[in-house]
């Protein structure tokens, strides 16, 4: 056989297997998409695709002698592999004030508990206000938490100015994934 043929043929059993493997049958009748990006069905070489279609993406064939035969997929439609929760977001977490910032530690502490049950990276601001109630200022911290996991983390002032005002420390009970 030649290497083309066995290219042909590697690529026929390594599409049968994405097919087993993502339920997709090899049967006439496609399913459409949803309108949500579903792709749905699968595709041969032999038929025509566009970005009109509601899996989105598009789809190219070469079949001239300078090219091997194979299709050219870009966008849209969903993935057949991969693990969902890798690529899941994670829900808020949840954020509790442990300590304010003052002169001898000008940051504030706070716990970052992410209860979900994938890894994040969520986006804490506290805000330092004096004893007017008033805002000094207002920092954000990225804090990486462990899935189920609570991480303390420190947000520093970085205002030398306003450290000897802080009265107060403020800030928002859910923090959101970055």
């Amino acid at each position: 056989m030649t290497s083309r043929g066995k290219t042909l043929e590697l690529t026929a059993v390594s599409a049968l297997v994405v097919l087993a493997l993502t339920g997709f049958s090899t049967g006439r009748g496609h399913g459409g998409g949803s309108g949500d990006g579903d792709g749905g069905g699968c595709s041969s070489s032999s038929q025509n695709h566009d970005a009109s279609g509601s899996g989105g993406g598009s789809h190219r064939d070469y079949d001239d002698d300078d090219h091997d035969d194979h299709d050219d997929h870009d966008g849209g439609g969903s993935g057949g592999s991969g693990d969902p929760e890798a690529s899941a977001s994670p829900e808020d977490a949840t954020v509790t004030l442990v300590d304010c910032a003052s002169e001898e530690t000008p940051y504030a502490t706070v716990e970052v508990t992410n209860t979900d049950t994938v890894d994040g990276t969520f986006s804490v601001t506290v805000v330092f206000k004096d004893t007017a109630g008033d805002e000094l200022v207002s920092r954000t911290e990225e804090v990486a938490v462990p899935a189920g996991g609570t991480t303390p983390a420190r947000v520093p002032v970085d205002d030398a100015e306003s450290v000897p005002l802080i009265d107060a420390c403020d800030l928002d009970s859910s923090a959101p994934a970055s």
